[in-house]
C-alpha cells in the first residue's frame, strides 16, 4: 500500500512541477516541453523520477541540463505521501478522507515552498484555494463529529486567526521589511489545518530553523545581514514537520520539563 502511495506521490509531484513552472503564465494547459529548445516531450521522457536518470539529466535533443527541481520535487512528494499515510491511513472512511485531505495540503505546501524559494513570492493562485480547502476540511471534521463538538470548529478557526494575526502584526510593525503579506496568508492556512497546539510547534520550528539556516548562509558569505530570505519555505516545512511529529516533540518537551522539575 505504501509503495502505491509513493508512486502516487511521484505522479502528483510531476504535476506540481508543471504548476510551479507555469504559475506565472496564464494557463497550465499545453504539452510538456524542453524550456530551452521547446522540443515536445514523449511519454517515456515524462516518467516521474526515472526519466531524469534515463536521460542522464539532459534534454535528449539540445543536451541542456534538466533542472534538478524535477526529480527532487517528485521524490519528496512521494516520500511525504508515504509519511502522511503512515500517520493517518487506515481502512475506514474517516482515515481515508483525512489522508486524502493531507495529500492535498502537502501538495499546496510543496508548491508554496518551491515557488517562494525561487521567486520570493507566495502566489495568490495557490494560497487562496489552499485556505478554501482548509475551511472545507474543518467543516468535514465537524460533520464527522456528528455536530457534537462545535468547539472543534471554533478552535481551528481561532488557530487560523492566530497564525495570520501573528504575522500581520510583524508586517505592520516592520512595514513589510521583516515579513510580507504572503507569510500572513501562509500563517492563516497552516493555522487552519494544524490547530493551535501544532501551530505553535510549527511557528517555533520555523523561526529556529530559519535562524540557523540564515546564520549558516551569512557565515558562508552567501547572504548578508540585510539580505532578503524567503520565510515561506521555513513555514511550510515546519508545518509538515509539526503535523508528522509535532505530538512527539510536545511530549518530549514536556517530559524534559517535568524531568528537570523533578531534579530541583
Amino acid at each position: 500500500m505504501y509503495i502505491l502511495f509513493f508512486i502516487l506521490g511521484l505522479i502528483i509531484g510531476s504535476f506540481l512541477n508543471v504548476v510551479i513552472f507555469r504559475l506565472n503564465k496564464k494557463s497550465l494547459k499545453g504539452r510538456s516541453h524542453c524550456i530551452f529548445c521547446k522540443k515536445k516531450l514523449h511519454w517515456h521522457e515524462l516518467i516521474p523520477l526515472f526519466s531524469f536518470f534515463l536521460l542522464k539529466g539532459k534534454c535528449k535533443k539540445c543536451k541542456k541540463k534538466i533542472s534538478i527541481q524535477y526529480p527532487l520535487v517528485e521524490f519528496f512528494t512521494g516520500l511525504i505521501f508515504v509519511l502522511i499515510s503512515l500517520k493517518t491511513f487506515n481502512l475506514d472512511i474517516f482515515s481515508i478522507l483525512i489522508t486524502f485531505f493531507w495529500f492535498i495540503f502537502a501538495s499546496f505546501l510543496i508548491v508554496i515552498f518551491v515557488y517562494d524559494l525561487k521567486h520570493y513570492l507566495v502566489a495568490d493562485k495557490v494560497i487562496y484555494p489552499a485556505i478554501f480547502i482548509a475551511l472545507i476540511y474543518i467543516l468535514f471534521l465537524f460533520l464527522f463529529s456528528n455536530g457534537l463538538f462545535p468547539s472543534l470548529v471554533f478552535s481551528y478557526l481561532v488557530s487560523g486567526l492566530i497564525g495570520g494575526g501573528f504575522f500581520l502584526i510583524i508586517v505592520l510593525i516592520s512595514k513589510e521589511k521583516w515579513m510580507g503579506m504572503g507569510d500572513v496568508k501562509i500563517g492563516v492556512f497552516i493555522g487552519l489545518i494544524l490547530g493551535i497546539q501544532l501551530l505553535l510547534v510549527a511557528l517555533f520550528l520555523a523561526f529556529v530553523i530559519g535562524a540557523i539556516i540564515s546564520l549558516i548562509l551569512i557565515f558562508l558569505n552567501k547572504k548578508g545581514l540585510k539580505s532578503e530570505i524567503p520565510f515561506g519555505p521555513f513555514l511550510t516545512g515546519a508545518c509538515l514537520t509539526s503535523f508528522l511529529w509535532g505530538d512527539f516533540l510536545l511530549n518530549w518537551y514536556f517530559n524534559l520539563f517535568l524531568w528537570k522539575k523533578d531534579l530541583h
